[in-house]
């Protein structure tokens, strides 16, 4: 075999070989804009508009950093797009996922029960395009003394199923490409773990996927959780890491292969946008959670995920 035929074939069966991952020393963490708390929630609509959710607003911007208040729905958080141009929201004070219009204003709520219980405080979520549902994780007053955290799944026709319960602060919640896996990360246990998805809103037992790294003392890093998490084109997992002022980045078989600057120390959100799909924007905390929020950006040259669902 040719060395062309020989980089052909590898460029098809290994896609991290054709989107290789640039150097963290070689990349820069651009400020965009701060809002006046803590934020996260980052998403985009099929305008390239983005959204990012703090305090009790949700803040629209554009990619060169023009951002203004877009709705408020009480403790926004978990946001993503639909199809027919509606937002579906998590929102801890209303116990509910919500779902709002095109232009902000609240229609009947997507998710706020199961079983006959009213949820406890959703946190982030993940579109089931091929199937109109989604999964989402509720956090609600767990701990790792308290493990009562859950993820459910929402079927196209508005049903709310239990999948999972007896986690310390499950937080970012991620469907793999091929809608044959889905990620989550427990916070309080600075872990990521995998399911295997057998059916749409049906899951395997959980298994470990990652333990990631901890906060190293005499540093500026103040904790250890994940939060919120994206993937790129090629599979790899990108983990928001609170506290920890880095975005750490997975390989599909739980490899830590990348760790980039998170421009914030609360670093707590992750999505890929922009024109190519390949710069990868951060939400977090400057200082303090108590203190203002930022939106950042990194040019990585790395196509993201594509999980906007196709406009109706």
């Amino acid at each position: 075999m040719s060395r062309r035929w020989f980089l052909l074939l590898l460029a098809v069966v290994s896609p991290s070989f054709a989107q290789e991952l640039p150097d963290p020393a070689a990349t820069k963490t651009v400020e965009l804009f701060k809002v006046p708390k803590y934020c996260e929630g980052v998403c985009f609509d099929h305008d390239g508009k983005g959204y990012i959710s703090w305090g009790e607003t949700i803040t629209q911007f554009t990619l060169d950093g023009k951002h203004q208040p877009w709705a408020k729905t009480g403790a926004p958080n978990g946001h993503k797009i639909l199809a027919d141009g509606t937002h579906l929201v998590c929102d801890a004070s209303q116990h509910a996922v919500l779902h709002l219009a095109a232009d902000g204003k609240l229609l009947p709520h997507a998710s706020k029960e199961c079983d006959g219980k009213t949820l406890r405080g959703p946190n982030d979520l993940t579109l089931d395009t091929a199937n109109g549902g989604f999964y989402f994780s509720d956090p609600g007053g767990s701990s790792v003394d308290k493990p009562i955290g859950t993820i459910h799944y929402v079927d196209k026709a508005g049903k709310t199923t239990l999948l999972d319960d007896g986690l310390a602060f499950p937080n970012g919640i991620v469907l793999a490409h091929d809608g044959k896996h889905l990620y989550l990360a427990e916070s309080q246990k600075n872990c990521v773990h995998i399911y295997e998805v057998t059916g749409p809103g049906k899951l395997s037992k959980r298994k470990l996927f990652a333990e990631l790294p901890r906060k190293k003392e005499g540093t500026p890093q103040i904790d250890n959780q994940p939060d919120g998490m994206c993937l790129d084109a090629a599979g790899n997992l990108y983990v928001a890491h609170y506290g920890m002022k880095q975005v750490q980045v997975l390989s599909p078989e739980g490899k830590l292969i990348r760790q980039f600057d998170g421009g914030n120390v609360t670093t707590s959100n992750v999505a890929f946008s922009g024109p190519k799909m390949d710069q990868l924007f951060i939400t977090g905390g400057i200082g303090a959670e108590a203190g203002e929020g930022g939106l950042f950006r990194i040019d990585l040259g790395v196509k993201g995920l594509v999980i906007l669902p196709a406009k109706k």
